[in-house]
């Protein structure tokens, strides 16, 4: 049976830089796997290879050693347009950084990744708007990234990762530059999208935001240290 495939299996995994002398093993031998509908944190310090997973799960980078497969599907032995073409289909992005276009509106920014998945002109208009009323944000639909706070930011880049419903949502630090009000807003949120059946990776650095999620994942010098159901 097809669900029986886990949504995210990686096993043995190593990224090196620098192979020779300096080389720098930033993830060393890492398995793991990650069913559908989960929401998952992985930890770790400054340094410790979480980004560098995060880059290998959201199909940024490569592995030297090892294998992913997202879907059934090794992403190790795909060409960068296939890779390109996985990220556009399957993974929303949500950043530290919000990554806003800073002339486009709302509205225009969400619709960004639907134009080059080639959704028509009229469906990116509805897709964008429903993404950010589920956000709570159908009053701020012209406003700018310079017209609104760092939350409401946070939330139109939100609405814009799943405004194509994408299965997987890999967050990374995304309450990074926020306050506690707006941290607690965008947790629940990405709380409401996996009740709602979509599997959530978030990635942190934060005991108290990984302790929202109902698996913890703790990387430590490039390897999984623990792995624990909440």
């Amino acid at each position: 049976m097809e669900n029986e495939i886990p949504l995210i299996s990686i096993k043995d995994m190593c990224k090196v830089y620098n192979p020779g002398e300096n080389e720098v093993w930033a993830l060393n031998h890492v398995s793991l796997e990650i069913g559908r509908g989960e929401l998952v944190a992985i930890i770790g310090q400054s340094g410790s290879g979480k980004s560098t997973l995060m880059n290998m799960l959201g199909c940024l980078d490569v592995p030297t050693s090892g294998t992913y497969a997202l879907n059934g599907v090794n992403v190790a032995t795909l060409t960068d347009n296939q890779l390109s073409d996985i990220r556009n289909k399957e993974i929303g992005f949500i950043f530290q950084g919000f990554n806003l276009i800073p002339g486009l509106n709302a509205i225009e920014n969400v619709e960004v990744p639907l134009f080059y998945r080639g959704v028509s002109k009229r469906e990116q208009r509805e897709l964008a708007v429903a993404a950010l009323t589920q956000v709570g944000l159908s009053h701020r639909l012209d406003h700018r990234p310079s017209q609104m706070s760092g939350g409401q930011q946070q939330r139109v880049a939100i609405a814009r990762a799943i405004a194509a419903a994408p299965p997987v949502i890999l967050a990374d630090e995304p309450t990074g530059n926020l306050d506690t009000g707006a941290t607690k807003e965008i947790l629940q949120i990405l709380k409401d999208l996996n009740a709602g059946g979509r599997t959530v990776i978030l990635i942190t650095h934060d005991n108290e935001i990984a302790a929202q999620a109902k698996r913890v994942i703790r990387i430590s010098d490039g390897k999984v240290e623990s792995d624990v159901s909440n």
